[in-house]
């Protein structure tokens, strides 16, 4: 009996008509689903077991989980974190524990569970160790990061992928099927709108919904699309895993020399709203970090594009970024600062408190000079070649060789005035 509040289903949205109705024909996921991926062994098996979904929005995460509950016979019990408190939760269970006394289990599905807090993710524990509920919780975030170790402990996690050019294709021609026509797209249009979907098969739907509602003619060209269309922003949360991997492929990239790579990552990030100054805090990081002394100057203008920045804000105070970025990008680098300071602090570490060598102390007062403060110190710059060749390391401790410099850029001239003065130490018996 059809009951009053029933949806027709012409009148569903578009991406609730094609949601998938078999695992089969969910798209995109197959490193999870096919016979031999971990979904599809346990399937096989017959015996889910308790998952968490990582993926980002519109890959498919709550379709499948609500398949799984039908392909394995288990009762589906969908539940959101972001509206649910204490008392669902106790509901949920009090039902499931009621299920299993008469045979049947239950897959508790948890919408964003990162949204749940300690307190409440500890609750699930009992339940899951039990038997009483499969869990299966679905997230956009790192669940290393937002979720329990011992509810992680307990669950296996699954990463499924954003959607990629040839899945969103694939949903373009189902939904142009179930539309009854096809959009009004020419060849880049159509590329222009799988590359704004950013692998979310949802709204690819809902746009293509809306596309469906021009007229035939014109057939619209990637600028008429953007014209036509709201332009989605890039997913990007400035304090969640997003901001990491982005800031890192950066560095990553300017520490490969790859300049424009290293601009593309740059710009996804401004695009998405991170702050500049973080963006000129970290290029300044790597100026002393990955070129140092190989160039010198990196540091300098690392300081004055944040300076730049300061002064001229957005969004003219980018191009000095973006300047920034190339300069770092092309330039030589090196790691032996960082390396020959980490070196150092090890050394400091280990060798405790050893004192510095009688001759390099100031002997300020005449007990001090009576007890060899200062005694055979050699001044410098007396010296013909303005190098006294002087053990400066702590009595009992073996001179360390901590910076090493490499042969590009500037840290080339600087090796060979070290390995000159090294001639000059051994000839003077330093």
């Amino acid at each position: 009996m059809t009951s009053l509040f029933d949806t027709p289903s012409g009148d569903k949205p578009l991406a609730e008509r094609l949601r998938p109705a078999t695992l089969e024909e969910v798209v995109g996921q197959s490193h999870l689903l096919a016979a031999t991926a971990p979904l599809g062994r346990m399937l096989a098996a017959g015996r889910l077991a308790s998952v968490i979904l990582w993926g980002p929005p519109g890959c498919g995460k709550t379709t499948i989980a609500r398949l799984l509950a039908e392909r394995v016979g288990l009762y589906f019990e969908p539940l959101s974190a972001v509206f649910s408190g204490v008392a669902d939760l106790r509901k949920v269970f009090d039902a499931a524990e009621k299920r299993k006394q008469t045979g049947r289990s239950t897959l508790l599905f948890v919408d964003e569970i990162h949204r749940f807090n300690r307190a409440q993710q500890d609750g699930f524990l009992p339940y899951v160790e039990n038997g009483t509920v499969v869990l299966v919780g679905a997230t956009t975030e790192n669940p290393s990061f937002e979720l329990n170790g011992a509810l992680l402990s307990r669950c296996q996690v699954l990463v499924l992928h954003r959607l990629d050019d040839g899945a969103l294709e694939d949903l373009l021609l189902k939904a142009e099927a179930d539309l009854g026509r096809t959009l009004p797209l020419d060849s880049d249009a159509r590329a222009a709108m799988r590359a704004m979907a950013d692998g979310d098969g949802r709204y690819l739907l809902n746009l293509a919904e809306d596309l469906a509602m021009l007229p035939p003619e014109p057939v619209l060209d990637a600028a008429g699309l953007a014209s036509a269309v709201q332009r989605r922003a890039p997913a990007y949360d400035k304090d969640r895993e997003g901001h990491y991997n982005l800031i890192s492929a950066l560095h990553k990239s300017l520490r490969g020399s790859d300049t424009d790579a290293a601009l593309y990552w740059m710009a996804r990030m401004l695009e998405g709203g991170e702050d500049p100054l973080f963006i000129a805090r970290r290029l300044t990081r790597f100026a002393v970090e990955d070129i140092g002394l190989a160039d010198p100057q990196a540091v300098t203008q690392a300081i004055a594009a944040w300076d730049v920045y300061e002064r001229l804000g957005s969004p003219e105070g980018e191009l000095a970024l973006a300047q920034l970025v190339i300069y770092l990008g092309t330039a030589p680098k090196s790691n032996a600062a960082y390396m020959a300071y980490k070196a150092a602090r090890k050394a400091a570490k280990g060798t405790g408190s050893l004192a510095p060598p009688m001759h390099i102390l100031n002997a300020p007062t005449k007990m001090m000079k009576n007890l060899g403060y200062s005694d055979g110190y050699k001044y410098d710059h007396d010296d013909p070649d303005g190098f006294s060749g002087q053990n400066y390391f702590p009595d009992g401790m073996d001179r360390t060789r901590f910076y090493r410099p490499v042969e590009r850029g500037f840290e080339r001239e600087i090796r060979k005035r070290l390995e000159y003065w090294d001639k000059l130490r051994m000839k003077k018996g330093g």
